[in-house]
């Protein structure tokens, strides 16, 4: 394999995060607006794991704290309050700096407590990110590895940064809140520039609300509904609009 193949590994395992990271870590287990079988879910928890080396109960933690506090000063990574460019930079700085109050995750995933499979496996991050990087290893040689792991971690953390930063910044406010819609961040974070349409109606399992937005997410939800691997809490309705800016 060349150098360009390993970039496009690379860019396949950076969407493969995204995808898990949108349907199990953000529409299941932060607002519940799906539920997964019990071998989904296993599989969600395994490769968050392996992909991105995150705690599930930090993570949700986080996200439902931002959407307690959005684009306030107890808001964790607001572009409003601390700028678009530290957001967007230092995303995942900001991110583990909340997650590592304990208060804050007691708080806001209470529902989600430690296990046996936390404290042997899933809370070593280092672990779950060896093994991946193993992997890589064994199929393409640790040289185009490391240029694979490199892509799919610089895609991963930009692309989670923009969420933030971009989707709270710039865009389209179809609905009234202070999030954005961005339909060209929807097509590479798997539907998750469609950030306005999300704070309007956190428990749809669909981020696409209008003709022409596109929701990559939301198609592997409806496969995986066809395979009985998930159903669906809501699809989506239609809150008050107001004038588009």
């Amino acid at each position: 394999m060349s150098v360009l193949g390993a970039v496009v590994v690379g860019l396949l395992i950076a969407q493969l995060a995204l995808l898990v990271s949108t349907v199990y870590l953000h529409r299941c287990l932060s607002h519940r607006a799906l539920r997964l079988s019990p071998w989904a879910r296993g599989a969600g928890r395994f490769s968050t794991w392996m992909l991105t080396g995150m705690r599930p109960r930090q993570w949700v933690a986080v996200h439902r704290m931002h959407h307690a506090y959005a684009d306030t000063a107890r808001d964790p990574h607001s572009p409003i309050v601390l700028g678009y460019a530290r957001v967007q930079f230092t995303n995942a700085g900001l991110y583990r700096k909340a997650a590592r109050d304990p208060a804050v995750v007691a708080r806001y995933a209470r529902d989600i407590p430690v296990d046996r499979w936390d404290k042997l496996l899933f809370d070593r991050a280092y672990l779950g990110l060896g093994l991946g990087m193993g992997l890589l290893v064994l199929l393409l040689g640790w040289e185009l590895a490391v240029v694979a792991a490199v892509v799919h971690t610089a895609y991963y953390l930009l692309a989670n940064g923009a969420i933030n930063a971009v989707g709270h910044r710039w865009g389209r406010r179809p609905f009234d809140n202070r999030a954005t819609n961005n339909r060209w961040l929807a097509w590479v974070a798997v539907g998750e520039g469609l950030h306005n349409n999300h704070h309007a109606i956190p428990t749809s399992s669909r981020l696409s609300l209008a003709p022409g937005e596109v929701d990559p997410g939301w198609w592997c939800i409806r496969l995986m509904v066809f395979l009985g691997a998930a159903s669906v809490r809501q699809v989506s309705t239609s809150p008050r609009l107001r004038s588009p800016v």
